[in-house]
């Protein structure tokens, strides 16, 4: 009676070893899992000489053609480091895509020894791609011929390669959008400080809004003189103070002489007490909440961070508003089926976290039609929402999880926190709007970038617009 002698036993996790031809048995296999990222995609094309994503054809004509080389060198990268590894001589593979991967998906890429020819050392593999689906995505077969001698290297780590994704003409393209738009009359409300006032005045030569200044004249001259602004061009409607100017503008959207608001240089309270007076004329049946519309190098499409801003600890109805003024936001810049992520410290329901609670409960409010146009899901925790490949080492499977278009946090310390450390920490660039009342609202930072105002103007433009046919 003979027996086959077993495979060798794999060297330890800091090093590789190949698999000479006569170690090799049929049925020995090796795998891989890895997640097809935007970065991938980008990587492949600027590699192949194509042009730049977004800037020839859609992402999802890019993908069609990077899914074939990218499963093919993962194949490769089985074969070359893995089974039989370090030697080995590449003569060929056929593969069939059957379902070709896209962006975010997680594959498991299988190879399995099917035949072994002694006398040429060639080997035939059977070689899989399963989805996080369980689907096979990709199947074929690859011919080597395997090495004759064993060859054992240290494991390494390459060296991180970093894609904007996101493009560096995210701003570019978003001015581009809005410009045939043509501009809306603003107030710009209390802009008693070089950077919101130089904003207003930017953003009027920009072509997004005609600004009405609403604050005390002497104080705005003051600062123009100081800062050398000329406000020739400009309307000003003369307040005595901050609180005034609030008022005035409130009354100016109210009766239809502007199409949004713009904070200056007073407090967030002080503003959004007049939008939300009782005899304001602004309020609608909706909570007004606050979006930042974000776009970092690190993900593959801007995203909604709500609310960051103006709602403290809201309640469960307060959420669902928060919720709907983010999807219609969405809807405004594109995202025709926003996916919205309910974020929390877990995955789980816990009656020990009120957030879990809120979250399991306006998923249910939208299975039941209470809230639409976009798909829920939730409890999530951060990293499940943005990351596909940590939503499937918990197991989570979510049409919403890892590719999330709204993040939407539990409360305004947890949100303020998040859209801060985008910010300086990810590299995000922002916008910020208020939604909610019956005009938007530019509401940013002092902090804000120049870019980061014009950003906001530009999309209270866009929903101006909007809502010139369909009023909130």
């Amino acid at each position: 009676m003979t027996t086959t002698p077993a495979s060798p036993v794999p060297p330890p996790l800091q090093r590789l070893r190949n698999r000479t031809f006569d170690e090799l048995a049929v049925g020995d296999s090796a795998s891989i899992e890895r997640t097809l990222t935007a970065q991938d995609i980008e990587l492949l094309a600027r590699l192949s000489g194509e042009a730049p994503l977004g800037n020839a054809e859609p992402a999802g004509d890019r993908q069609g053609m990077a899914q074939g080389l990218w499963s093919t060198l993962l194949i490769a990268s089985l074969l070359g480091t893995r089974l039989p590894g370090f030697g080995t001589t590449w003569l060929g593979q056929t593969l069939r895509f059957l379902q070709p991967p896209k962006s975010g998906e997680r594959l498991s890429v299988r190879v399995e020894v099917k035949a072994r020819d002694a006398t040429t050392r060639r080997v035939t593999l059977a070689c899989t791609c399963t989805n996080q689906n369980g689907e096979i995505a990709i199947a074929g077969e690859a011919e080597v011929i395997a090495p004759d001698r064993s060859i054992e290297r240290e494991r390494t780590t390459l060296p991180e390669i970093r894609i904007d994704v996101g493009g560096n003409d995210g701003f570019e393209r978003l001015m581009a959008h809005v410009r045939p738009l043509g501009s809306i009359r603003v107030a710009v409300v209390h802009p008693c400080d070089a950077p919101s006032l130089g904003a207003a005045l930017d953003a009027h030569a920009a072509g997004l809004i005609d600004p009405v200044l609403v604050a005390p004249r002497a104080k705005l001259e003051a600062v123009a003189a100081e800062a050398g602004l000329d406000l020739s061009a400009v309307e000003i409607e003369d307040v005595p103070h901050s609180h005034a100017a609030a008022a005035r503008g409130a009354e100016l959207a109210r009766d239809g002489k502007v199409e949004a608001l713009m904070k200056g240089s007073l407090h967030t309270d002080e503003l959004m007490a007049a939008v939300v007076a009782h005899d304001s004329g602004l309020r609608t049946k909706r909570r007004v909440s606050h979006c930042f519309v974000l776009q970092t190098p690190h993900y593959p499409h801007p995203f909604i961070v709500t609310d960051a801003a103006v709602n403290l600890a809201p309640d469960l109805q307060q959420k669902a508003d928060i919720v709907r003024n983010a999807i219609d936001l969405a809807h405004t810049i594109g995202v025709a089926a926003p996916k919205v992520a309910i974020l929390a410290a877990v995955e789980t329901v816990n009656p020990a976290m009120p957030a879990t609670l809120d979250a399991a409960a306006l998923c249910k409010m939208a299975d039941r039609g209470q809230i639409t146009g976009g798909v829920l899901d939730g409890p999530l925790a951060f990293d499940n929402a943005v990351s596909i490949a940590a939503a499937h080492t918990k197991g989570i499977v979510s049409a919403v999880a890892g590719q999330a278009d709204i993040l939407v946090v539990p409360d305004l310390e947890s949100g303020n926190m998040l859209a801060k450390q985008l910010m300086y920490l990810g590299e995000a660039t922002s916008a910020g709007i208020v939604l909610g009342a019956r005009v938007p609202i530019v509401l940013t930072s002092r902090s804000d970038s120049l870019q980061s105002r014009l950003a906001s103007c530009a999309i209270a433009l866009m929903l101006a617009h909007r809502w010139r046919s369909s009023p909130p």
